[in-house]
């Protein structure tokens, strides 16, 4: 028997608890899921010691085993950040519940009435790696819209994400609801990974988020319906008209305030004409912050402190302070270097010209396009979902950051007194 099938058997128990789970999920008032939620933000609060202490050995484990600084930021959970998380499950609360809204109805000229309503996907299974944060952000998500949640956290958080998901199974059952909604299958290792891959008939959708490499498996290996959420080769153009004090500020946003994140600033464009006036104080604010520049020989000429960027500068997520930064000769060499090199995730034009800032938006195809504004604003928290699934990248179903709505499917209500068709 193969190896996926017999970790598919292993998991099946699992599975099946979290298909069990959704039967009262689904009929859950908005009250019963608003209490649980309420619970694990009280758990969170009340046990930030046992998650910091879980989280330090993880810390270790990582330092050990050499993850790059992007993965360990990624991975570090301190008093500040289980207390955003708690606060990101509050503000779910305070969203309104998705589940049974009409998104479009009509009444037949026979009295036939037709309406369309939001319901829960059933089991979404979610797999990550180094992002325990990600474990309250899906969970919290997941259970407000009716969902069980099956997850691989991935080696690197396994301590971290085991007490986590023993807080949140803690504050479900202590409010009614199955402990089984959230569920963790980390101790089968990757070839836990691989059964939920193949789980077709168990989990009713699955999103990857992480490296590029492991989203690609993801999405090339499962038999299970993927949203795929995508990694942050992301871009600033600097237009010829950009107000220098904008781009200083713009670009040491996007790039420093936390680089590991898919969000962060990757490659600056820069207009030709503006390169001179420009280059020198956005890359002296980036450099006094510890960012290294890698530029191409017309901004090296400006900025001589860089290094060399190569080809492979211009598809790199670095994840660290880094940079690529290149001269381009127009508004449209700007946009065809974001069409060949792009995951497709955000990109932002600095500029004063009405004109390049709307065939920018509308001519950039990315999950978020911006003006004068800093890439890290792509997030669920800052658009207003509480949290995030994380940020789709695909155009099907979802694209963008992933909130309650985009965890729910639709089906056709229909209702009758008799009517027969003619």
């Amino acid at each position: 028997m193969p190896e996926s099938t017999l970790t598919l058997s292993a998991l099946t128990p699992i599975l099946e608890a979290s298909r069990n789970a959704t039967l009262m999920l689904a009929t859950a008032t908005t009250e019963q899921k608003n209490g649980a939620l309420s619970a694990v933000a009280d758990a969170l609060r009340k046990n930030v010691d046992q998650v910091i202490d879980a989280n330090r050995l993880d810390l270790r484990n990582g330092a050990a085993e050499g993850l790059g600084e992007g993965l360990l930021d990624r991975l570090t959970l301190d008093s500040g950040r289980i207390g955003a998380l708690a606060d990101a499950v509050l503000a779910i609360v305070a969203l309104a519940d998705p589940v049974g809204e009409v998104v479009r109805g009509r009444s037949l000229p026979n009295g036939v009435k037709i309406s369309q309503v939001r319901v829960p996907f059933g089991v979404v299974g979610a797999i990550y790696e180094a992002r325990p944060n990600v474990t309250v952000d899906i969970a919290a998500l997941a259970l407000k819209s009716g969902n069980a949640v099956v997850l691989r956290g991935g080696s690197a958080a396994e301590n971290t994400n085991r007490v986590l998901v023993d807080l949140i199974q803690g504050a479900l059952a202590s409010v009614g609801l199955p402990a089984e909604s959230v569920q963790t299958i980390d101790p089968f290792g990757r070839e836990g990974a691989t059964g939920l891959m193949q789980a077709r008939g168990f989990v009713d959708v699955l999103v990857p988020r992480g490296s590029a490499s492991l989203i690609n498996t993801v999405v090339t290996q499962s038999t299970v319906p993927v949203i795929e959420t995508g990694a942050g080769v992301v871009h600033i153009f600097l237009d010829e008209s950009a107000t220098e004090q904008w781009a200083i500020d713009i670009v040491h946003n996007s790039k420093v305030q936390r680089p590991s994140v898919c969000n962060a600033l990757e490659t600056l464009l820069v207009h030709e004409n503006a390169a001179q006036r420009l280059l020198p104080g956005v890359l002296g604010k980036l450099a006094s912050a510890g960012v290294v520049i890698h530029a191409d020989e017309r901004a090296r000429a400006i900025y001589p402190d860089a290094v060399e960027a190569t080809d492979l500068d211009w598809q790199t997520e670095y994840m660290s302070l880094d940079v690529a930064v290149r001269v381009v000769a127009s508004l449209d060499e700007a946009i065809d270097h974001i069409r060949q090199y792009s995951t497709k995730h955000t990109e932002s034009i600095i500029t004063n010209d009405i004109g390049n800032a709307e065939r920018f938006l509308n001519e950039v195809d990315s999950a978020a396009v911006m003006v004068n504004a800093s890439t890290r604003f792509t997030d669920g928290g800052e658009f207003g979902f509480g949290a995030e699934v994380g940020i789709s990248t695909q155009k099907l179903h979802a694209r963008g950051p992933m909130g309650l709505g985009e965890l729910t499917s639709t089906k056709w209500i229909v209702r009758g007194t008799g009517q027969v068709r003619a």
